[in-house]
């Protein structure tokens, strides 16, 4: 059986119409301020929705049907295709001339990564700054409905294992379902961005600021309004705790936020993965806090000592920024890789933890953590008892050897990638620090990374090939890597 091209080519028109219709929305934000960038965004809106009314015009009659392939086909070039017409508003506007820097900021936006090559940001149109963070929560939107319904029909990355814990109506009917399931956490996914929008107004922030905060938070995306970041609060605890918040909830399973406003709470508090998501992040608060508030030599600049004074302020920071990596959000409110060498090595560490399954967040997840070092601690008691059938449990279930195959694999892979992604960017000049920062930031979908890609600095310093790059990284990263890299195998195109 050959591909459904017809039904691939129709999908992309539709993801062009919709990427148009939010560039729509963007126009309108860029004629209220009247910032001088209202027909150049609205001309990328016309060309986007025209291609996509072709293809979907053209297409036509298709066979209504995505089989696994047409799904990673599907997946992996909805992305590209929407990153590659997220360009035109930053070309058409001036705003970034270079291809090359507009296409790594849109895929940094669309796989909500939040890496810039922005040297001045607050210099931009306010259109073009809605649109940056659109992007984010666009990418967010769509990764909310491919972790809980596309990647377990594909069978990636152990995502099967919450599936069935998806909202929904249950049944063999999977595309009910999946429509069912979308719509319910689309909308709290755009409830949440209201509720912090709202919040972060009252807490002082402008409402186009807390527009673009809140469209970056709930994605766990990073790009902010200002050039300093969050650090731009730095003196409003009140704005900085409400992104915490909003961001640990970004972070966390959508699926849990779904039975919190159902009233089964208790499924909440039995799921193994929050549980251990929220301790990780208590846990490493207080000893970044500790080092912070003891060892740290931070500039009174940096941390603004509020009435509560320095404790507070060392407690703030430090969960702020916990929160940010393991979430991979990369809001900063000062440059943590200078506070000590300790810390520098324990954020780096938290790159490669990631946030809850079925969130937003990027790196490689909690879930898939638990059930290596599960697998790994029973296979002392194999090794005992040979004949023994010891499985792996999880949320007090089986896990089948074929789900912890599966993210053994996805682990070696994301490790490998990561090795790999810091030699070329070592053999593109990056020093040390700065090369294994940007792999594991790219990676996992952190944004602010190490030495030259520190959070006070950009990317923008990265050689042409090495922001194509990092990319490719993002891309990898955001897509659960085998989406992506079957579809660079030969076997793939064969005929069935």
């Amino acid at each position: 059986m050959g591909l459904n091209t017809r039904i691939i080519i129709h999908i992309m028109g539709l993801l062009l119409l919709c990427n148009g219709s939010f560039m729509l929305l963007a126009a309108f934000v860029s004629g209220i301020y009247d910032d001088g960038a209202t027909l150049d965004i609205t001309l990328s809106a016309i060309v986007t929705m025209l291609f996509g009314i072709m293809a979907m015009f053209g297409t036509r009659g298709h066979k209504k049907e995505v089989k696994r392939k047409e799904g990673y086909i599907v997946v992996t070039f909805g992305w590209i295709i929407m990153s590659i017409s997220g360009t035109l508003p930053y070309l058409f506007s001036g705003a970034i001339p270079s291809v090359t820097d507009a296409f790594f900021e849109t895929i940094s936006g669309y796989t909500t990564t939040g890496a810039s090559i922005l040297d001045d940001i607050e210099a931009l149109p306010e259109g073009i700054l809605f649109w940056r963070s659109l992007t984010h929560w666009i990418g967010g939107m769509g990764i909310i409905v491919l972790a809980i319904a596309i990647l377990p029909l594909l069978g990636i990355g152990g995502m099967q294992l919450f599936a069935a814990e998806a909202p929904g109506p249950a049944g063999d009917k999977l595309h009910p379902r999946i429509t069912d399931t979308a719509k319910r956490l689309w909308l709290i996914y755009f409830g949440y961005t209201v509720a912090e929008t709202i919040l972060l107004k009252l807490a002082g922030m402008s409402l186009f600021d807390a527009m673009n905060h809140s469209l970056a938070t709930l994605s766990t995306g990073g790009f902010s309004t200002k050039n300093a970041s969050l650090a731009y609060w730095n003196n409003q605890p009140l704005i900085q705790y409400i992104i915490i918040l909003f961001m640990f909830l970004a972070g966390s399973n959508f699926v849990l936020s779904y039975f919190a406003f159902t009233g089964k709470v208790q499924r909440i508090l039995k799921d193994e993965e929050f549980k251990y998501y929220a301790s990780f992040i208590v846990l490493f608060t207080i000893a970044a806090a500790l080092v912070v508030y003891f060892k740290a030599n931070v500039p009174v600049s940096d941390f603004h000592p509020m009435v509560l004074g320095e404790g507070e302020s060392a407690f703030r920071h430090a969960l702020f920024q916990v929160v940010a990596v393991v979430t991979t959000t990369g809001f900063v409110t000062a440059d943590f890789t200078g506070w000590t060498p300790f810390l520098t090595v324990f954020f780096f560490g938290l790159m490669f933890l990631g946030g809850s399954a079925g969130s937003t967040a990027g790196g490689i997840k909690v879930m898939r953590h638990l059930l290596i070092i599960k697998n790994g601690i029973l296979e002392f008691k194999r090794t005992l008892h040979t004949n023994a059938i010891i499985p792996v449990r999880y949320n007090n279930k089986t896990v089948t050897e074929h789900i912890v195959y599966n993210i053994i694999a996805f682990f070696v892979l994301y490790m490998l990638l990561f090795i790999i992604g810091s030699l070329v960017l070592g053999f593109l000049g990056l020093d040390f620090v700065s090369a294994i920062g940007g792999s594991a930031s790219s990676l996992g979908n952190v944004g602010p990374a190490f030495g030259s890609l520190n959070p006070i600095s950009n990317y923008n310093s990265l050689p042409n090939i090495g922001k194509w790059w990092c990319g490719f990284l993002m891309l990898l990263g955001r897509l659960e890597l085998f989406t992506v890299l079957i579809i660079l195998t030969p076997y793939f195109w064969k005929k069935a």
